[in-house]
């Protein structure tokens, strides 16, 4: 897909759609709890991509709309969803022997920090008073094939996400190749870059130029 840049920052929804069009056909796929289970409701029949859920799941449909709730029918977060034809259920361990025996195409994960390494933070921020929540992150992290990261690029306070290194605890190591934000796409982690640097591939309600002047990673136009 062309990734295309736009004139204004992009609502959740319409990330979850810019990544969704993204993911190659036929792809096996996980999608992390929070914002990336949105990314399901975008995909189109055409692109034949089976989603996996480490709670024992392959070949979920989008989420179940108000008439058709199953209790026993949830995504890893415990967000009720659909089965597509030809769905299968399987014990949570082997669920996450696929998940750790690389046999997930694609991962999309939330986080706290990406760095420019592709070093990943996203289940604990290190405050006292969090819980620590890593879940089968880390399995993910190292057991797909590519892992994506779909987050805001800055928090509440007004900080990067992404980050020369980060400052959270780690849940992989150079593990992420791209990073989908509301304000642009990113590439890290990429043999063609130079140490500290992030490429852009897309921005949206800004400019590389402006990007730059909010982030600490040094920016290389892609776009």
């Amino acid at each position: 897909m062309t990734l295309t840049s736009t004139d204004a920052p992009l609502s959740t929804e319409e990330l979850a759609a810019v990544i969704a069009a993204d993911i190659p056909a036929g792809s096996f796929v996980n999608l992390g709890i929070g914002q990336p289970t949105r990314i399901a409701d975008h995909l189109t029949p055409a692109q034949e991509v089976v989603l996996h859920t480490e709670n024992g799941m392959l070949g979920m449909g989008p989420a179940a709309g108000p008439d058709e709730v199953d209790a026993d029918l949830t995504n890893a977060g415990k967000v009720p969803v659909t089965e597509l034809p030809g769905a299968a259920y399987f014990h949570h361990a082997d669920s996450f022997a696929m998940m750790r025996g690389g046999h997930l195409d694609v991962c999309v994960l939330g986080a706290y920090q990406v760095a420019a390494t592709g070093d990943l933070a996203n289940w604990h921020t290190g405050r006292a008073d969090d819980i620590p929540a890593v879940g089968g992150a880390m399995d993910l992290a190292i057991g797909a094939k590519y892992v994506r990261v779909m987050m805001s690029l800055f928090g509440r306070d007004g900080s990067p996400k992404l980050v020369p290194a980060c400052t959270y605890p780690l849940t992989g190591v150079a593990c992420v190749s791209r990073v989908y934000t509301d304000h642009g796409v990113f590439t890290v982690g990429d043999d063609t870059l130079a140490p500290g640097e992030v490429g852009v591939l897309a921005t949206f309600g800004t400019t590389v130029a402006g990007l730059q002047e909010r982030l600490s990673v040094a920016l290389v136009d892609r776009t």
